[in-house]
C-alpha cells in the first residue's frame, strides 16, 4: 500500500472549466516544487496535453468501462510510489455515465473537488454544491471551487450561500489570456498554443484564496497482476512499429505506446506531414487526429503516400484509427469544401460536417479478439468495402462502427484502448508480411 496526497476534480457539466483549474492547480503545485501526477478520466486526448505540460509529468487516462478497474488501480499506484500529489480531472459531470467520475472517485476513495462556474449565479451556487456534495452519500466531497467569477465581491456572494459544512477551496476570475482555445473535438492541441506556458503561469498566479497545503493522503493498493504484467512471453519481440505523431496525427494514448513496448516493439516515431520517407518498420500505426486541417500538406507529400501504399503492398500490417483512416481514404474534403488526393488504400471519399457525427464509449469482436475504445468524429467516410464488423455502443441506441480490413490493413473511426485486450493487440500488429 502506498500513501499519496490526492484530489478528484469535477464539475457539473462539461464547459465548467475543469480542464483550466485542474492545469491551474498542477502548475501553482509544481512551483511550489512540488512533483504532481494528472490523471484524466475517460476517453480523452487533447486534454491530457495541456495537463502534461502544466505539470511536466505524463497524463495518462482512467476509465473504468475501457481499462477495467485492475488497469485503473495499479496505474494510481504506480503514480502514488513518487510523486507528491495526485490530481484526477472528471469527464462531463460528476455523475454521469454508467462508469461515472463518481464511481471512480468512490471506488478509490478521492475526495472530490467541484468546478462550479459562477459567472451567472450568485446564492444559487450553493444549492448546486449541495446537490452535487449529497446526491451519493459514500462519496467523499471535499469542497468547491468557483471559476469565472468576476471579483472577490461576487465570490463573498457565491461562498455565503454555501450550507455548512461545504468548503470553499478558492476562485479564479474569468480572463481571456488564461483560457484554453478549442474547436470541434475540443480544446486546441497543447502544440498549437503558442504562450500555453504563460497562459498556464497566469493561471496558476491567478487562483485566490487557494490554500497551499496538500489535501490528506489517500492510500492506493496495487491490482493483482494483469494479462500486461504476467507475460512471459514477448510477442512483438524484435518488431518495430511505425507510429505517425505529429499536428496531424497526435491522437494517442500514453498506455498504448506503453502496451506495445511492454509487448517487445520497438517503436519509431514519424511525420506523415514532414517526412519524405517512411522508417524500416514491420507494421504501420496510424493514430487520430486532425488531417483535414493539413490538406495541402498531406496530399503533396507524394513520396510519403507511396511509401506507405508499398508498406501495404508488402502484406505489412497497418492499424488505422479515425483521422488515420481518412489520410488512407482516396480522398478527403474539410468542412468547407477544400477537397485533396490522400494516400488511396482505402476505396472511398471522407468528407467533414459541420455536424457530429457519432460520439461514445464502443466495443468490437475482431477476429483477433474484443477490443474496447470510443468514437469521436465530424467526418462521414463512403466507402464500397464490406465492413468485416461493427462495433457495439456501450449506451444501447447508439449506431455502431465499420471496421475495414484490405488486406493486412485494419481501419476504423474507432480509437482502440489497447489494454483491453494485450493479445488481441498483439495479433493485429504481429501478422507476417507475404515479402520483405
Amino acid at each position: 500500500m502506498r500513501e499519496c496526497p490526492a484530489l478528484f476534480v469535477a464539475a457539473p457539466a462539461s464547459g465548467q472549466g475543469k480542464t483550466t483549474i485542474t492545469a491551474a492547480l498542477a502548475r501553482f503545485h509544481r512551483h511550489q516544487g512540488r512533483k504532481v501526477r494528472v490523471f484524466k478520466t475517460g476517453p480523452d486526448f487533447l486534454d491530457p496535453m495541456i495537463l502534461e505540460q502544466a505539470s511536466g509529468t505524463p497524463v495518462y487516462q482512467l476509465d473504468l468501462w475501457m481499462g477495467g478497474e485492475a488497469h485503473c488501480r495499479q496505474l494510481l499506484y504506480e503514480a502514488a510510489n513518487d510523486t507528491d500529489l495526485i490530481l484526477i480531472e472528471g469527464v462531463m459531470g460528476l455523475f454521469d455515465g454508467d462508469c461515472s467520475g463518481a464511481d471512480l472517485a468512490i471506488l478509490f476513495g478521492i475526495p472530490v473537488l467541484a468546478v462550479i462556474d459562477g459567472s451567472a449565479m450568485a446564492q444559487t451556487f450553493g444549492a448546486v454544491a449541495l446537490g452535487l456534495a449529497t446526491y451519493r452519500t459514500e462519496l467523499a466531497f471535499a469542497g468547491v471551487f468557483a471559476n469565472r467569477v468576476a471579483n472577490q465581491h461576487h465570490y463573498q456572494m457565491l461562498t455565503e450561500s454555501l450550507p455548512p459544512g461545504i468548503a470553499a477551496f478558492g476562485w479564479l476570475a474569468k480572463n481571456a489570456d488564461i483560457s484554453l482555445p478549442d474547436r470541434h473535438l475540443g480544446l486546441v492541441q497543447a502544440t498549437e498554443i503558442g504562450d500555453l506556458d504563460s497562459r498556464l503561469n497566469q493561471a496558476a498566479a491567478a487562483l485566490h484564496s487557494v490554500n497551499n497545503s496538500l489535501p490528506l493522503p489517500v492510500t492506493f493498493t496495487p491490482a493483482a497482476a494483469t494479462a500486461t504484467a504476467a507475460l512471459n512471453i514477448l510477442p512483438l519481440q524484435g518488431r518495430h512499429i511505425a507510429v505517425a505523431r505529429d499536428s496531424a496525427f497526435a491522437f494517442l494514448y500514453r498506455a498504448n505506446l506503453d502496451l506495445l513496448r511492454a509487448l517487445g516493439a520497438k517503436l519509431i516515431f514519424f511525420s506523415p506531414l514532414s517526412d519524405t520517407a517512411l522508417p524500416t518498420a514491420d507494421a504501420l500505426y496510424l493514430p487520430g487526429g486532425y488531417p483535414e486541417l493539413h490538406l495541402d500538406q498531406l496530399a503533396s507529400n507524394h513520396t510519403m503516400k507511396t511509401a506507405i501504399r508499398a508498406h501495404h503492398t508488402m502484406g505489412k500490417p497497418i492499424v488505422a484509427e479515425c483521422g488515420g483512416m481518412l489520410y488512407l481514404s482516396e480522398s478527403l474534403t474539410d468542412a468547407q469544401g477544400a477537397s485533396a488526393d490522400m494516400v488511396g488504400l482505402l476505396p472511398g471519399q471522407a468528407t467533414m460536417q459541420n455536424k457530429l457525427a457519432n460520439l461514445g464509449l464502443h466495443h468490437v469482436a475482431l477476429p483477433e479478439g474484443l477490443l474496447r475504445g470510443h468514437t469521436y468524429h465530424y467526418s462521414q467516410l463512403q466507402s464500397s468495402l464490406t465492413p468485416i464488423a461493427w462495433s457495439d455502443a456501450a449506451r444501447a441506441g447508439r449506431r455502431g462502427e465499420p471496421v475495414y480490413r484490405e488486406g493486412q490493413l485494419h481501419a476504423s473511426y474507432l480509437h482502440l484502448y489497447f489494454p483491453s485486450n494485450p493479445n488481441a493487440v498483439a495479433q493485429l500488429f504481429a501478422a507476417s508480411p507475404l515479402s520483405s
